[in-house]
Formats: structure tokens, C-alpha cells, sequence
């Protein structure tokens, strides 16, 4: 692939490799070389193996678990690419790490979201590509060109294979926000699998504890499809799901989030270990259906997690990059 003169280079941290081989078999390229070790002390090196002078260069990354690891690999990487002057560079962040401090909700509170922002155009990043940010705003937390693309569309085609509205009535379906911060996101999805809406009201004490308060909509008989960006310890989708059967009178429980995250949780007394994947595998959820932004945990063993790629999303938007040509049909559908 040779446009404006520019060969395209893509290259991928250790986190995100299955995921970057497989954006290069969709471009019909192969993955480029680059080697990261890491020093006795922890520290990380960086070495690209062939010449990337002039060339467009794209750098596969989710800053997921380890967090700062991930997210010092993608700066060094993007360092090390503006000093071997490639033409361009794109962070490819299929998961964006520390979304979730986007704002001061206390006083003395540091906004991470806009650091980490500052960090990756510091280091030499020309634009950056993510999805399914957990608040948008921080696409304005950038000084350089940021492409903000969506996973519903892949949950959409999704379900309307699976709940075919030639075989199953649409009307005995409910799509179901689990907190308040996600009614925009699912209202759309919901409009588009022609469902209704119901939101699950909920207090959070503190962070991952959720208290479940009340269930908003008609959910009773019916079957529930929970749409979130973000699962984390599962604790708050479990709860939400176990309200809608036992509050609500939901019939049965799906589930779909762009991001799963899957932290263990551990017990301050007893040092107890509660995996995410377990909490989702005893919960009443009959499937939860995740994107490949973030590999599943090495040890998960159950059955009630399925992914879907991101590959042709992300492909199709560093195809338009690279040729440079519009991209607003991967972000906002085609016009």
C-alpha cells in the first residue's frame, strides 16, 4: 500500500498483537517489526527494525492492564518512530486507560484524561484513533486530530442476526442502560434494533460498589439487552442484571460492552480473589458479548463470554487515514 507517496507502516505493542495481526490481514499488508524488551529494573526498550523515514506509521496499543506499562510501550514506540522520522504518526488506542478521570468530581483531584492526552502528542503522535471513549469529551482534551470511532454497529448486526426480527417480535425485547451515564448510548442502539428503552437506577458508594436502586421501564416477561462502553470487576452489571430478573421480572439477561477490562477484585481482609469472569459465569447473564479492544484474562475458562472483532473498524479507518479521504462513515455511518 503506497499512497502520496507515503508506504504505510503498521506496528504494535505487546498487549495488542493478535489484534494488530489482524488489522494487517484486513489491510493485506504485513505487521511491521519493532522488538520491546525490558530491563532488570522494569524499564522498557524500544527498537524499530527496518526504516520507517517518510513513511506513514500507525502504532496498535490499548493502554489496558498493565496500565502504565501499555501506556509507556505506546509512548516509547511513538518516540521512537518521530526519531527515525517517520512522515506520520498514528496511535492507534483501540482501549483508551484512565478515561475514566476525566474530570474533578472532588476537590485536589487530577484529571489523568487530559494528561495522558498531553503525554501522547509530547512524545510525537499526528493524530490519534480510539473507540468507544467512556466520556467523549475527552476527544477535546487533544491538541491534535482525534477520530472517535463506535462499536455499537457491530453489536447491532449482531443481535439482529441473533433475535431476528423475521423470527422473534422485537416488542418482547428491551434494551437496557445500565446506569444513567449510558441512556445516550443505549437510545441509539435501542432505535436501532427497534426495541424499547429501560435504564437501571443505581447509587455508587464508592468506586467499584454499586448499590442497585430501581428499574426504569417495562422489562417484566421480556428479554433484556444491557448495553455498556466499560466491564470492569462485573460487579455493577451483575447487580444490574440480577435486578431486572428479580426487580423488573425480566425473562432473561444479555449483555454487550465495547471494553472488558475484567479486573480481579480482592478482599482487603481476607485477600480473598474475585475474578471478573467468575462474577459474570454465576451471575444470571445468559451471554455477555465483548469487542476485542482488550484480550480476554489468560485464565478464563467459562463459557458465557463471546468477542467480535474490531479489526475491519479499525482497518477501514487506517485505510481512510492513509489515503487520506474521509473517514466520517466509520465514525458517524455512511451519508
Amino acid at each position: 500500500m503506497i499512497a502520496n507517496g507515503r508506504p504505510v507502516k503498521v506496528f504494535s505493542g505487546k498487549t495488542s498483537r493478535p489484534l494488530s495481526e489482524k488489522i494487517c490481514r484486513e489491510l493485506e499488508i504485513s505487521l511491521s517489526n519493532n522488538s520491546l524488551s525490558t530491563f532488570a529494573d522494569g524499564e522498557i526498550c524500544v527498537w524499530m527494525d527496518q526504516t520507517v523515514r517518510g513513511q506513514d506509521c500507525f502504532v496498535v496499543q490499548s493502554t489496558c492492564k498493565p496500565v502504565n506499562d501499555n501506556l509507556m510501550a505506546l509512548l516509547i514506540n511513538i518516540d521512537a518512530l518521530r526519531r527515525a522520522s517517520a512522515g506520520r504518526i498514528t496511535a492507534v488506542i483501540p482501549y483508551f486507560g484512565y478515561a475514566r478521570q476525566d474530570r474533578k468530581a472532588k476537590g485536589r483531584d487530577p484529571i489523568t484524561a487530559k494528561l495522558v492526552a498531553n503525554m501522547i502528542t509530547a512524545a510525537g503522535a499526528d493524530r490519534v484513533l480510539t473507540m468507544d471513549l467512556h466520556a467523549a469529551q475527552i476527544q477535546g482534551f487533544f491538541d491534535i486530530p482525534l477520530d472517535h470511532l463506535s462499536g455499537a454497529p457491530l453489536f447491532v448486526d449482531y443481535y439482529m442476526k441473533k433475535f431476528d426480527p423475521a423470527v422473534c417480535n422485537h416488542d418482547e425485547f428491551v434494551a437496557v442502560s445500565p446506569d444513567v451515564g449510558s441512556v445516550a448510548r443505549t437510545r441509539n442502539f435501542a432505535q436501532q434494533v427497534h426495541m424499547d428503552l429501560a435504564i437501571v437506577d443505581k447509587r455508587r458508594p464508592k468506586d467499584n460498589v454499586c448499590e442497585v436502586m430501581n428499574v426504569i421501564g417495562d422489562v417484566k416477561g421480556k428479554t433484556c439487552i444491557m448495553l455498556d462502553d466499560i466491564v470492569d470487576t462485573a460487579g455493577s452489571l451483575c447487580n444490574a442484571a440480577k435486578a431486572l430478573v428479580e426487580v423488573g421480572g425480566a425473562k432473561e439477561v444479555y449483555a454487550c460492552a465495547t471494553h472488558g477490562v475484567l479486573s480481579n477484585r480482592v478482599n482487603k481482609e481476607t485477600g480473598e480473589i474475585t475474578r471478573a469472569w467468575e462474577r459474570i459465569e454465576n451471575s444470571v447473564i445468559k451471554e455477555l458479548l465483548l469487542l476485542d479492544t482488550i484480550p480476554l484474562p489468560e485464565d478464563y475458562a467459562g463459557t458465557k463470554i463471546k468477542q467480535l472483532s474490531v479489526a475491519p473498524v479499525f482497518a477501514k479507518a487506517i485505510r481512510h487515514i492513509y489515503e487520506e479521504t474521509s473517514i466520517s462513515d466509520c465514525i458517524f455511518g455512511a451519508r
